[in-house]
């Protein structure tokens, strides 16, 4: 993604914001890192036709409008990929109950190319015939959320998955750790052995997975100890070390979506882990797979470089975004990271005073 330019969503009144390999969202709790983030949320239920469910799901069409409908009646977005050749703009207008596309195009070089409008209640883009739609929601579809959060004893990574039906991506929440682990390891070998071994960087104690789908091709995340025959379970590990180990598979999949999009990934990961984790995103982002992450963790970034930075903060209620820029802070950097900048509130932006 070149760009995103958004209008009349959550905290975000309005915003134009170039885009890097990697994007590292900082700012105080309540600044609207997390409502940026589940913009792409949006974006992938929009492309999908399940725009009417995902506002359902979320309150209402009250609860994404900026400030409510007493303020705004309109939702806009535009957005471009590969070097600005390919991009998607849309316009959606508050109806009786649900949000009316009235505006709907494909841009080609920054110029709006085909009108695929048809003012309903979901988007065209995958229902046109237009060959332009194909790199568009090529891009969409890679736009999940993931926040591996929860690690409770009834956690997505305790349930079963289906190793044929499961397979394919690896779910949001992690549901099928188990099942897409199960395709690594059967069929890309070198890609698991390489997991394994970042696993047991952070963990040495961890020997393997244990896989042994039932008759009904379900399988749950298991695995053993280098000191005990004993099969465990996921709710047998530290909230610390399953979260890595959802994180690795991300980052490490033998098939790379075109985007990551993750929030916190840092919840309750040792600094050594956090910084495994940075490392892991600059790996991707070298290959091409462009990285968001909302972050409160200044371990996190002090691996990154000031220009992979952007503050976040919320002023008269609405969300204000800023790349840092390294020429500005070059007198600090000769002794301080730029994480350690923003502890001792150095930087202009993401701060809880605003």
């Amino acid at each position: 993604m070149d760009y995103i330019k958004i209008k009349g969503y959550k905290s975000i009144k309005d915003i134009h914001l170039d885009l890097r390999p990697i994007n590292v969202l900082i700012g105080a709790n309540g600044s609207g890192k997390s409502n940026f983030i589940s913009f792409f949320e949006f974006l992938n239920a929009l492309q999908d036709k399940r725009l009417k469910e995902y506002v359902a799901m979320r309150g209402g069409t009250e609860k994404l409008l900026h400030k409510g409908s007493e303020n705004t009646q309109i939702i806009e977005f535009e957005t471009s990929f590969g070097e600005r050749i390919n991009g998607y703009k849309a316009s959606l207008k508050l109806g009786d109950e649900h949000f009316i596309f009235y505006d709907e195009y494909l841009i080609y070089r920054g110029n709006k190319g085909r009108d695929i409008s048809n003012f309903g209640t979901e988007a065209s883009i995958k229902s046109t015939d237009n060959y332009r739609a194909k790199y568009v929601i090529k891009h969409l579809n890679s736009y999940r959320k993931y926040h591996f959060h929860d690690t409770s004893k009834n956690s997505p990574f305790s349930q079963m998955s289906n190793v044929v039906n499961d397979q394919y991506y690896l779910y949001e929440e992690g549901g099928n750790l188990s099942a897409f682990l199960y395709n690594i390891h059967e069929n890309h070998k070198v890609v698991y052995n390489r997991i394994i071994q970042t696993i047991q960087s952070i963990a040495p104690y961890f020997s393997d997975f244990f896989f042994q789908p039932n008759k009904e091709d379900f399988i749950r995340l298991q695995w053993r100890s280098k000191f005990s025959s004993t099969i465990y379970g996921a709710s047998d590990l530290s909230d610390g070390t399953i979260r890595f180990i959802a994180l690795t598979v991300l980052f490490m999949q033998p098939k790379l979506p075109s985007s990551i999009i993750i929030d916190e990934p840092e919840l309750g990961l040792h600094p050594f882990a956090i910084s495994k984790l940075a490392g892991m995103i600059k790996s991707v982002a070298a290959k091409n797979v462009q990285v968001i992450v909302a972050t409160q963790s200044a371990d996190l970034v002090n691996h990154f470089l000031p220009e992979d930075v952007i503050t976040v903060d919320q002023v008269n209620g609405e969300s204000q975004f800023n790349r840092l820029d390294e020429s500005d802070l070059q007198e600090w950097l000769d002794t301080y990271s730029v994480g350690d900048l923003w502890q001792r509130n150095i930087l202009s932006g993401g701060q809880p005073n605003k």
